[in-house]
């Protein structure tokens, strides 16, 4: 089968950074589906396991953890779904990626594709929505219709996983949402997905709260350069606040969170999936939610970049653009 991988971890604009290759076909275990990939898209994961993490041995690494497909094949002890479905997850990442003509991955954390969308649109959201979900309704643990009196700042709120963060906390909550950008097109694009304020992280945090009328807020999720805003967090924090994030400081001094007693949660997607957790099903509960929250027009694609047929060149043109810092919402492609 088609796949696009690569061998050593080289920058994005080395030609063999990803390259086009062809890999034996996977088998589906007991509890898998075998997934004939349409769309996927491409998140940060992507870049940092292909600087990061080198292959052994000389073996092809394949990434992609953003699929839209139809189900070809179920594994023995399979329950919820069987062959023909249209389907979209974000995978595992224990497992290989799903930048392959074929994938197999575990029932247990595989959704139905929304119906009003088309493949494109679907590869957008699993990785994002499953993370931003997590991180409001368990990590942050507001609950659905309620968060009234209170305000949730987004660091990074145009990025993938803030452009859906964006929409389930404004549609499905009571909180007020502030997102932070800080270029007039994700300034726009933050305020389109419902923000109710958009503020410049560019700008002291605070001062840029104080400039709308709001004090302090209750609860952050931050998704970008955490080490950098956070002297800025912890300030705009009410006490007894809660910081949810999702990147990789290289360090984080939590003792000043002690005063002001503050509580700090991590959410990291794939855990779940990593440690074979015992509700590892509530990702594929969840997806389906999801699903069912687009076609009822609740919730929007966040695919905002097509950039054409699943390739090589395409995929290093999409990493570099992550890279940059300057994406907004998703970069999905389509088709080999």
């Amino acid at each position: 089968m088609k796949a696009i991988a690569y061998y050593q971890s080289l920058p994005i604009d080395h030609p063999e950074a990803l390259q086009d290759v062809q890999l034996a076909e996977p088998q589906a275990g007991a509890h898998d589906l075998l997934v004939e990939v349409k769309a996927i898209s491409v998140n940060p994961v992507d870049t940092k396991i292909r600087r990061n993490v080198s292959p052994t041995d000389g073996q092809a690494k394949v990434l992609g953890w953003d699929v839209a497909g139809v189900v070809k094949a179920v594994g023995a002890e399979v329950k919820q779904f069987r062959p023909g479905d249209r389907v979209f997850y974000a995978g595992a990442i224990d497992r290989a990626g799903a930048n392959s003509e074929l994938h197999v991955v575990d029932e247990r954390i595989v959704g139905r594709m929304p119906g009003s969308l088309d493949f494109a649109r679907a590869a957008a959201l699993p990785l994002t929505a499953i993370t931003a979900w997590e991180l409001l309704f368990e990590r942050l643990q507001i609950a659905e219709g309620r968060g009234e009196q209170q305000s949730l700042l987004i660091v990074g709120a145009a990025g993938g996983v803030g452009s859906v963060l964006v929409q389930l906390a404004r549609w499905l909550t009571g909180l007020t949402v502030i997102g932070t950008a800080s270029r007039a097109e994700t300034r726009d694009w933050v305020q389109a997905l419902g923000a109710h304020h958009v503020i410049d992280h560019s700008l002291p945090l605070s001062e840029e709260l104080q400039r709308i009328g709001i004090g302090q807020v209750s609860h952050v999720a931050s998704l970008t350069h955490t080490d950098q805003h956070f002297e800025q967090i912890v300030e705009a924090l009410a006490p007894q606040g809660r910081l949810a994030l999702i990147d990789d400081p290289a360090q984080l001094d939590v003792v000043k969170l002690k005063r002001k007693s503050l509580s700090l949660h991590w959410e990291f997607m794939y855990t779940r999936s990593l440690f074979q957790t015992a509700d590892m099903i509530e990702q594929h509960r969840l997806l389906n939610r999801v699903s069912q929250l687009v076609d009822d027009g609740v919730l929007q694609t966040t695919l905002a970049e097509h950039f054409g047929p699943i390739n090589a060149a395409n995929l290093r043109r999409a990493h570099a653009l992550l890279e940059s810092g300057k994406a907004r919402g998703k970069i999905v492609l389509e088709g080999f």
